[in-house]
């Protein structure tokens, strides 16, 4: 028996492989694609592809829905203001890395 190894991440999923792998239902993935939940681009032939990040992306979808019981507008909400935490969280890390300490508005002399 020959075993197969992935020398590399595929750059795109499949609607059927983006299901297997997110363990939902193909239709359960185009209605969060229809929700504004997921984001994926569509070929000429009119085909769903979606990045293999988006499969972390529709964990947290369903971890939202599941155990705080929020329906999907509520998640797109959370979604978003999640995605802009991680923006800034970034945006603070690279500002560190640079040198840049934070100002403290409790600290006197320190920049504000």
């Amino acid at each position: 028996m020959t075993t197969v190894y992935a020398l590399a991440v595929p750059a795109r999923l499949s609607l059927d492989r983006f299901a297997r792998q997110s363990n939902l239902h193909p239709v359960m993935v185009r209605r969060y694609v229809a929700l504004g939940l997921l984001d994926c681009t569509r070929d000429a032939a009119g085909e769903l592809w979606f990045s293999p990040a988006a499969v972390r992306r529709v964990a947290r979808v369903q971890r939202l829905h599941t155990d705080l019981s929020l329906n999907y507008t509520a998640i797109g909400l959370v979604m978003d203001l999640l995605d802009r935490v991680d923006e800034l969280e970034s945006a603070l890390r690279r500002s560190q890395a640079r040198g840049y300490e934070p100002a403290d508005p409790e600290v006197p002399g320190s920049a504000a």
